[in-house]
């Protein structure tokens, strides 16, 4: 299982640092990704995870 990890600065950040995240994000369905790309507070997995899950 991944480690709990303090955090990156922005999506981006984290698509760039975590090819786990990376993955799940170009999985995710075009139109979920560019509301994604619209959040500017996800900064680990597990928020990717929620938010991608909300939308």
């Amino acid at each position: 299982m991944k480690e709990s990890n303090p955090g990156y600065l922005c999506l981006s950040d984290l698509l760039d640092q975590d090819l786990s995240a990376y993955e799940y994000f170009y999985a995710l369905p075009p139109d979920v990704q560019e509301k994604l790309k619209r959040k500017d507070d996800i900064s680990s997995f597990e928020e990717l995870q929620q938010q991608a899950a909300e939308f």
